[in-house]
């Protein structure tokens, strides 16, 4: 495909993800057990944004601005954020089957926050310790591979320390999840390891929103130093860039939106792992247009599987279920398609 071609075909890829994303953003408003048809939703966001008189009911309100819209923020951030975090780490990693939890972030806020519900912590505390606890997993994955690598087949290295520390703190969990009281902490523990949205407030996307941005920000100023890495450490060396400390950033990047993610709604795979072939599909493997790109649909599809999760069902269904449910086949369809060199 000529070069112009294909960018003009990336830049319609994404504007039409943009288009996409701001429907479903806005028909999310009104989809769920109490619906509320389009002139409200106007009504009420406009009420508060313009200051005029709302014609709506209380009831109608309260939803809209107390439980829709952190819920649906929460969804887009946290969809585009897993997003965007497993194509650097396929990118970084050389590797199409690499995901956000490759290093040991998602177990890790999984322990985190297990133990902090394990000692009657407040809401705001699990959160916070998840996310910490999601950070030093992958501080502990580096910390192997730099000990064991000397500077020799880092990448291994470095997966192999993801294991090793994601095994460690699974069997952790797992063993809090056997010391925990069956009636009422195992529950909740469980319930939070599924992945979900219900609890989420708008003082939790607030929480979101500094390391999405910390994270995302470098990424989108050093896109072009990504795609040298993805041919391999000597052509991005003979380019002059410091391998090293790249790897190290791109890694520190994508574990703050992965461990974000994870504290505020849990363990949901397989976004990281499937979207980044979606994106990948619509505007090629240049990070320029693939990062961009993967935040769109990230955003989007964890915003489609919320509103059909609050449309279709009358109990709240942990969204980790759902992405898998509707992932698993999905990625099946993607490797068939490989198979037949249509990817």
């Amino acid at each position: 495909m000529p070069l112009k071609t294909a960018k003009h075909t990336a830049a319609f890829a994404i504007s039409g993800g943009i288009v996409v994303m701001v429907v479903l953003f806005f028909g999310s408003f009104m989809l769920g057990q109490y619906p509320i048809d389009p002139i409200g939703v106007v009504n009420i966001i406009g009420s508060k944004i313009f200051g005029f008189d709302c014609t709506e009911s209380d009831m109608a309100q309260t939803i809209v601005w107390k439980v829709r819209l952190p819920r649906i923020c929460a969804a887009l951030l946290v969809g585009a954020s897993l997003a965007v975090a497993g194509a650097v780490y396929q990118g970084l990693f050389k590797n199409p089957m690499v995901s956000p939890d490759i290093l040991g972030a998602s177990s890790g806020a999984g322990l985190g926050a297990a133990i902090a519900i394990l000692l009657s912590l407040p809401y705001a505390f699990i959160q916070v310790n998840a996310f910490v606890f999601g950070i030093v997993a992958v501080g502990l994955a580096y910390f192997v591979c730099q000990r064991v690598s000397r500077g020799k087949d880092a990448i291994l290295m470095l997966v192999l320390g993801g294991m090793i520390v994601s095994t460690l703190f699974s069997s952790f969990i797992t063993l809090t999840k056997y010391i925990a009281d069956p009636e009422s902490k195992l529950p909740e523990i469980t319930y939070w390891l599924m992945g979900g949205l219900s609890t989420v407030s708008l003082q939790d996307v607030l929480l979101l929103l500094p390391p999405m941005l910390i994270g995302i920000a470098p990424l989108a100023c050093l896109r072009w130093q990504l795609n040298a890495m993805a041919f391999g450490d000597e052509e991005a060396q003979a380019m002059g860039l410091n391998v090293k400390r790249l790897r190290g950033l791109f890694i520190l990047c994508a574990t703050l939106l992965t461990a974000a993610s994870v504290a505020i709604a849990g363990m949901i795979g397989w976004i990281g792992l499937i979207i980044p072939h979606m994106a990948r599909f619509l505007v090629g493997p240049n990070c320029k247009e693939l990062l961009p790109m993967s935040f769109l649909v990230g955003g989007s599809f964890l915003l489609l599987v919320d509103s059909v999760a609050r449309l279709m069902f009358t109990v709240e269904i942990p969204l980790g279920i759902l992405t898998s449910i509707i992932g698993s086949p999905f990625f099946f369809y993607l490797l068939l398609k490989r198979k037949r060199g249509q990817l």
